[in-house]
């Protein structure tokens, strides 16, 4: 549409100003012509007349004089008007002459050339020419003014209707040359746009992941060079993203297979430490330091090994729902129990089987679990965890789970990362109690579940995490 846009204005501006520029040449032609033909039939009429002219003349001999002057126009269109000091005579009897201007008058009396000037009276346009009649003298041949002064007035009626014609002509060309116009725009714009439209269509096609696409190219000109640009980047990316997926599958082949392996010695090693921790007592305190050392370091070993296995799964897209209608706010007591937390951690829970949804309640126990241990081990007690429902848009209802701590809360260019995997507030500890996995496994349980995780710091102190789960069952996408 611009491009129509622009060639219509472009085709309108040149239409404009050339039938402008022809106009004002034809009319200062039509004008010219029609004024150099009437000065010099004015011309050529008074030098005829004007020997037979006696000599001073007398209002009469005025009279016949305009009279004659005005027969030498056929079509009787002139009047004419002649002056010799105080006596006047017009061509048509009573004629006041009006449109004879004081300026013109005064170039008559001070020039023997002839002189005019173009009068316009409301929408008609006169011709008014003035010259003084002079005569020769026999022996110098010296023309000299005789005091006669002659005024002639020529309407402009055949000019004004060449001109208007011209006008009418100009503004019945421009409207055939904007329909030109605006056809060679569509053509223009065919054969410009649609190239450019592949290109955006192929564009669309490779961010919607088919890597595959290409352009047709046609010809050899820069569209064609940007169709072969695009094919070649293409086929470039296509190669580095084919890649980068094998090497992250072999990378989630790797972790997997490694984790995989490590579960036989370490189960193992776990059953040892065992029987170790049994006789520690009995042994010297060098050796039931490293005995114990030993034993807290496998149980990280094995925790961190599980993580792995965990996170593996979500990569691999095999992470399963199994789904089961349960009462929230007794999951949630159970899962302090079973880690010994429930003199530990407060609640604000429902009454029981006021709130429940459809979950996997393993895949809950785990985010509930992480959230809470993430903040005994790094907010400060008391923490809190409060289950409550909230309504949304429709029949979607949530239910929100909230674990609080009133520790110094989370520094503000680590709140955007605390569910990335492994981050380390702090780049010189490079040690903690757990594997670095927790809340990023639980983000992605909640993920699954259709809900979201978000971390925020209090206005009174201290760090809230908040899980929103949906209050229905998740759809078929969330199930794997």
């Amino acid at each position: 549409m611009r491009l129509v846009v622009a060639f219509a204005l472009v085709a309108a501006l040149t239409a404009a100003s050339t039938g402008a520029l022809t106009f004002r040449e034809a009319r200062t032609g039509v004008l010219q012509q029609g004024q150099d033909t009437v000065i010099k039939l004015l011309r050529t009429q008074v030098d005829q007349l004007a020997p037979d002219l006696a000599y001073p003349p007398d209002q009469a001999e005025l009279q016949r004089f305009a009279s004659g002057v005005a027969r030498g126009e056929p079509a009787g269109t002139w009047r004419v008007l002649v002056e010799y000091g105080d006596l006047s005579a017009t061509s048509v009897p009573g004629d006041r002459f009006e449109e004879r201007t004081p300026a013109l008058r005064r170039a008559v009396d001070s020039s023997t050339a002839t002189v005019f000037q173009r009068v316009t009276r409301g929408d008609r346009t006169v011709l008014v020419v003035g010259m003084s009649v002079v005569f020769a003298t026999s022996e110098t041949g010296v023309r000299n003014p005789s005091g006669v002064r002659v005024f002639l007035t020529v309407p402009q009626t055949t000019e004004r209707a060449y001109i208007d014609a011209l006008v009418t002509a100009v503004e019945r060309a421009t409207i055939p040359s904007l329909a030109l116009a605006v056809l060679l725009a569509l053509l223009a714009a065919r054969g410009v746009l649609r190239p450019v439209r592949a290109l955006r269509g192929a564009t669309r096609s490779i961010a919607e992941g088919r890597l595959d696409t290409r352009l047709a190219v046609h010809g050899s000109d820069e569209l064609a060079d940007l169709s072969l640009t695009f094919n070649e980047t293409a086929a470039a990316l296509e190669e580095s993203v084919a890649e980068l997926r094998g090497m992250e599958g072999r990378a989630r082949r790797f972790a997997a297979d490694v984790s995989h392996e490590l579960r036989t010695p370490l189960a193992a090693m776990s059953a040892v430490t065992d029987v170790l921790d049994e006789d520690a007592a009995r042994l010297d305190p060098d050796t039931a330091t490293a005995v114990r050392l030993i034993s807290e370091e496998t149980v990280k070993l094995t925790r961190l090994v599980d993580d792995l296995m965990e996170i593996s799964r979500f990569d691999a897209g095999a992470a399963v729902l199994h789904l089961d209608e349960i009462d929230l706010a007794e999951s949630l007591r159970r899962t302090l129990a079973a880690r010994a937390w429930t003199d530990v951690v407060g609640t604000d829970l429902p009454p029981p089987d006021t709130l429940r949804a459809t979950v996997d309640p393993r895949r809950l126990d785990v985010v509930v679990a992480n959230l809470v241990g993430n903040a005994l081990r790094h907010g400060g007690r008391p923490v809190l965890l409060r289950l409550w429902e909230r309504g949304g848009a429709g029949p979607v209802r949530r239910a929100i789970i909230e674990v609080l701590d009133s520790g110094p809360g989370i520094p503000a260019d680590v709140l955007p990362h605390v569910f990335e995997r492994f981050y380390k507030s702090d780049a010189a500890r490079t040690r903690t109690e757990g594997s670095g996995l927790g809340l990023a496994i639980a983000a992605e349980n909640v993920r699954l579940h259709g809900g979201t995780v978000r971390a925020a710091n209090r206005p009174e102190g201290g760090a809230v995490f908040t899980v929103e789960l949906p209050l229905r069952g998740p759809s078929e996408e969330s199930w794997s």
